[in-house]
């Protein structure tokens, strides 16, 4: 008798769990209502019914504490702007920082990135996807664990429109190699720099502390 094993699926982000600052604490309960889109599964997001405008969507991966995001969708008023997370004391900050500043263009999604994309996100419904500092996992033996992968291209270039921007930065530049040769590898992707250039950082994305 053979017994079944059970695999860990491997998520695109780990959770981390921490104290919460009072604002935090605020933005992640108390205004989530406002912000926050809650994911059923296999249900796709009706964009239409999630946000008071109707524009093209800007969908970021692992927002961190926020302050880039929330600076972005301050000065695109004409754009709309989901950013997904599990840090939850980044989500609550975002959320505070956002209703201080009565952004009406901003949704958050308190999940894995990958398992939304999958089941969440349309077809064809994205105009911009951001990326920036995802974690390099250094090790080689954790390589697999990386979120820019064929597989991961292969999902997200269904969620996307024509001619829609992929927009990743990296510090650390064995992974920004690995980018660079994965996304030109990949048939539905161009390098609007030119071959194997990489681009300058753009005006629009904020610098932050980090």
């Amino acid at each position: 008798m053979s017994e079944a094993k059970s695999h860990r699926k491997i998520q695109s982000f780990v959770k981390r769990s921490g104290r919460l600052s009072k604002a935090q604490s605020l933005g992640l309960n108390d205004l989530w209502s406002d912000f926050g889109v809650e994911i059923n599964d296999k249900e796709l997001i009706n964009f239409d019914g999630v946000f008071e405008k109707q524009n093209d969507i800007t969908l970021e991966v692992g927002f961190g504490n926020g302050d880039s995001l929330l600076e972005m969708a301050i000065k695109q008023p004409f754009q709309n702007f989901i950013g997904i997370e599990v840090y939850e004391a980044g989500v609550g900050r975002i959320i505070n920082e956002a209703s201080k500043q009565n952004v009406s263009n901003l949704k958050i999604i308190k999940d894995d990135a990958v398992e939304v994309i999958a089941n969440n996100i349309p077809d064809e419904s994205i105009s911009h996807f951001q990326l920036f500092f995802p974690d390099p996992w250094h090790k080689k033996r954790h390589h697999k664990r990386r979120i820019v992968q064929k597989s991961f291209l292969d999902l997200l270039s269904k969620k996307l429109i024509d001619e829609a921007m992929v927009h990743i930065a990296t510090d650390w530049e064995e992974y920004a190699k690995h980018i660079m040769e994965t996304l030109e590898s990949h048939p539905h992707f161009k390098n609007r720099a030119g071959g194997h250039m990489y681009s300058e950082r753009p005006q629009y994305r904020p610098l932050t502390k980090f």
